[in-house]
């Protein structure tokens, strides 16, 4: 069941790219170069990875980052950007599944918000904070099925 949190700032390094509904697969496997950027700077992640879809367009393309939360904010460096996720009040769920239903479960999250009455942080298809939190470590769950997702979307002040 879905809920509404307080989060604080959380500052982070991601890779940024614009790309298709249907190359999010192929996107999501360059999370490695986040991780080889951090390791060749003795950074390490204080939590698990995201995706923040900072544009949703289903015709254009999503704008998107792929990356993890660390303790300070860092320079960015080619396609590596930093930035701060914004402290401020979130709703919340978790999926549990393979990452093919996270269509269904975004919707889900959107249309409770739309019962709640609950107004998303968002200027027509920018997104202040939309992520999906990987909380499974492929290497200890192999099984997709058995994956773990945090959905967290930023309500307006």
């Amino acid at each position: 069941m879905p809920e509404i949190v307080e989060l604080g700032e959380r500052p982070y390094v991601a890779l940024r790219g614009t790309v298709p509904m249907d190359g999010i697969a192929a996107f999501a496997d360059r999370l490695r170069e986040v991780i080889g950027w951090l390791a060749a700077r003795e950074i390490a992640p204080n939590d698990a990875p995201f995706f923040k879809y900072d544009v949703v367009d289903m015709e254009h393309g999503l704008t998107m980052e792929i990356g993890f939360p660390v303790d300070d904010v860092h320079p960015g460096e080619g396609e590596i950007v930093t930035g701060v996720l914004p402290a401020g009040r979130y709703a919340t769920a978790t999926y549990h599944g393979h990452p093919d239903g996270l269509v269904k479960a975004t919707g889900d999250l959107l249309d409770w918000g739309a019962g709640q009455g609950v107004e998303w942080d968002t200027e027509g298809d920018n997104w202040a904070a939309r992520l999906e939190i990987y909380r499974s470590d492929p290497r200890e769950v192999p099984n997709m099925d058995d994956w773990v997702t945090d959905l967290q979307f930023k309500l307006k002040s």
